[in-house]
């Protein structure tokens, strides 16, 4: 089974929502239907970035890459127009 790792934008507030599902269609709907607390005040999003990964272990793994000053940093390098950089 592969693995999609998600981020979503908010179009209404600054704010980004890193994710990871085996079915990114269906958890974007959740996510915008309100289904998801963590996102529910901050809807509609919108997919910004995805990387398609071959377990859910590296699922996790980028996840968390996401989530450090490192990985932020270049979310807002996708934000301002520029792709990621990665060392």
């Amino acid at each position: 089974m592969s693995f999609t790792l998600y981020i979503l934008c908010s179009k209404k507030f600054p704010r980004t929502y890193v994710g990871y599902t085996d079915n990114l269609e269906r958890r974007v709907s959740e996510h915008n239907s309100g289904k998801v607390v963590a996102t529910k005040s901050y809807r509609p999003w919108v997919i910004l970035y995805t990387e398609n990964v071959k377990s859910k272990k590296d699922a996790k793994n980028r996840e968390r890459y996401w989530k450090t000053g490192a990985g932020r940093r270049n979310i807002k390098r996708i934000l301002d127009g520029f792709p990621p950089k990665f060392k």
